[in-house]
This record gives structure tokens, sequence and C-alpha cells, in this order.
């Protein structure tokens, strides 16, 4: 009479221990769905590896995406959830600077974006040496460059004697009263 025993010690599955258990309704998950975790064959923290990632935890067990990567993330031991991707491109490819669209090979500076209708790599004139050119940096100076509304800003903090480096920022960083006490000098000079 003890083939029972043993039978009951062959099906006897991985448990999540009393810690574990409440370390998952810290997370965010309901008794309710911890049971349903269960019933689905999650029934320990390995069984998270097989789950994959917290788009399909979410739909097993009907988590929040929020509440499903803390719960993936600490089932992986802290990993970012997810498979994480490194994309390498070429150097001359292009993205949109409004909407990042990947712009067509044929792309030549000043084209219209595919996607949005937008310039997609706009031209802008430097405050530092006067040429122009697309981007986010100046190609002959390396100056950052500044919204075309802001570059009579720009020139006065030049002949104010602001560091190049520090130009963008500075404008990035003033209030709208603080450019409009700028736009005053601007016009009287």
């Amino acid at each position: 009479m003890k083939t029972p025993p043993a039978k009951e010690s062959q099906s006897a599955k991985p448990a999540f221990s009393l810690l574990e258990r409440n370390i998952l309704l810290s997370k965010g998950i309901t008794e309710s769905q911890f049971n349903l975790m269960q019933e689905k064959g999650i029934d320990c923290r390995e069984a998270f590896s097989q789950v994959g990632d917290p788009e399909t935890l979410a739909e097993l067990v009907g988590l929040s995406t929020e509440t499903a990567a803390k719960v993936m993330a600490w089932a992986t031991g802290g990993a970012a959830p997810g498979p994480s991707r490194i994309v390498v491109e070429s150097s001359d490819i292009v993205h949109c600077v409004h909407c990042g669209t990947k712009q067509p090979k044929d792309y030549k500076t000043g084209d219209l974006c595919n996607s949005c209708g937008v310039q997609a790599e706009p031209i802008l004139g430097c405050f530092w040496c006067g040429s122009c050119g697309p981007g986010k940096y100046c190609r002959q100076c390396g100056a950052e460059f500044v919204p075309t509304g802001e570059l009579p800003l720009a020139l006065l903090l030049r002949r104010e004697g602001v560091a190049k480096q520090e130009i963008a920022e500075k404008l990035r960083g003033m209030s709208d009263a603080d450019k409009q006490m700028l736009w005053g000098r601007v016009h009287r000079s």
C-alpha cells in the first residue's frame, strides 16, 4: 500500500515558496491572477523563462503590461524585459527628425518625408560660422544648431562672448520672459 505515496511524489510539481508568492503579490498580481497563473502552468520562478516576455504573460494571466513587465523583470533576475536588439545601420541612412521614419536610399537633403510630409532633415543656419546644413550640428565648426526663429538670439549671445558649446543649451534653458528680454536687445542693436 506504499504505491500511492510514490505516485504522489512523482506527480508533485514545484511550487512558489511563500516568499515568492508574496513578492508576486507585491508586484501587483491579485490573488485570483496568482491562482490562474498556477492553473496555466506557471507554478515556479523557472517557468517564467518559458513564458518569454511580458506581453505573453499579460495575455496568459490577464495582467496589465506594467505589472507583467515588473513580474518578468523580477523572475528573470532583474534583466530588462523582452529580448534586447542591437540594430546597426549604415552611416548614410537618414531618419526624419519629426517622425523618425527611415528615408529611402535616393533621399537628398531637403526632401520631404514620405511619412509625415515635412522636410525630413531641415537645413539650418549656423550662428557661429554662418554655413548651412542638415542635422543637429554644423558640419563646418561643430556648433549645435538652434531653431531658425532663435538664430538672432544665438548671434547676440555670440557677440556677447558666450562659448560656442553653451549657446544652444542656454537658449533651451531660458524662459519666455528671458527670451523676450533678449529680443528687445536684438531689436535695439
